[in-house]
């Protein structure tokens, strides 16, 4: 009986053994980090970490902008060998909520490690009489219809924020539909627009010079892009959570060695204070998980926002 199980054992040893060395010999030559358009929190954090990882594994690694679909798409026909990874933001998973895409979040890509976070500000017109959330659910319940938010496009960070509210609180306020984030929110600072999901980053300034006025969050704690703001949970809406992420990707068949030996250097890369640094003053905030648990926050974040287009009617 003890010989039946010397194939199976020594098959399975094999590929232990294998996969260890495959570890240990990578990498051998340049990786690629593919990310969308320069400028963004997924190009930010690609090259801080890019710059961490040359440091760390002896080898070069480079950066590529290419425009979204396309960095997604090339990453997912790329070979699974760890020399081809993806920088990419929640959209990757939350836009096919939306969209016909040409891969499949989950089956396509081996996640490695979510990078950074960045929680969206309820921010409001000064004009508006409201100090509180609470308050202003109770203006926006007594004018139905009545205010308006404004938002990138359908399926945005800050389109979904809003929608999640306006459901959470049980209120309709009237989403008016920008090519893009500054020019919806120099619309809220110019009193056109009564209220935005705006970038914790990019209100923070407005918000201290008195253009603007901050209720909440969308974090589930605290945030220090935020200070002293509470939670939208805290603020009478217990459970809301609305959070852009950032993360590092592989194709889906990459050898779960290399996937590990890269998820720990990430992580470590992360645990530096320069790092830290570099990515809290472009407005993020640091994560640093396993890849399984990256797994999990995509799960979760599509069934999340998928209640929010159903009732919508966006799904595809």
């Amino acid at each position: 009986m003890l010989f039946n199980h010397i194939g199976p054992l020594v098959a399975i040893l094999f590929f232990a053994s294998s996969g260890a060395a495959m570890a240990q010999a990578y990498p051998s030559k340049l990786i690629r980090i593919l990310a969308a358009a320069p400028g963004g929190g997924g190009d930010l954090s690609a090259r801080v970490i890019a710059q961490e990882l040359r440091r760390i594994l002896g080898q070069a690694v480079v950066v590529e902008n290419r425009t979204g679909i396309l960095s997604v798409s090339a990453v997912a026909s790329a070979p699974a060998d760890g020399y081809t990874l993806l920088s990419a933001a929640s959209s990757l998973w939350i836009g096919p909520l939306f969209n016909e895409m040409p891969y499949d979040p989950i089956k396509d890509f081996a996640p490695i490690s979510l990078v950074i976070t960045t929680p969206t500000v309820l921010v409001v017109h000064p004009s508006l009489p409201v100090r509180t959330v609470k308050d202003l659910i109770a203006l926006a319940k007594s004018k139905p219809g009545v205010l308006n938010y404004g938002s990138g496009a359908i399926g945005s960070s800050n389109h979904l924020a809003a929608e999640l509210f306006n459901q959470m609180a049980g209120v309709r306020i009237v989403n008016i539909l920008y090519k893009g984030t500054s020019a919806a929110l120099t619309d809220v600072i110019g009193g056109r627009l009564e209220i935005m999901f705006a970038p914790a980053e990019v209100a923070a300034q407005q918000v201290k010079t008195g253009k603007l006025k901050a209720l909440a969050v969308t974090s589930p704690r605290p945030s220090k892009l935020a200070p002293g703001l509470p939670t939208m949970a805290a603020s009478g809406l217990p459970g809301f959570e609305a959070e852009a992420f950032y993360g590092l990707l592989a194709p889906a068949a990459t050898d779960s060695a290399i996937v590990s030996r890269l998820n720990r250097e990430v992580v470590q890369a992360l645990s530096r204070p320069d790092v830290k640094e570099k990515l809290t003053n472009g407005g993020f905030e640091i994560l640093g998980n396993k890849p399984e648990e990256f797994a999990g926050v995509m799960k979760e974040d599509v069934a999340r926002w998928k209640k929010v287009a159903d009732r919508l009617k966006l799904t595809k």
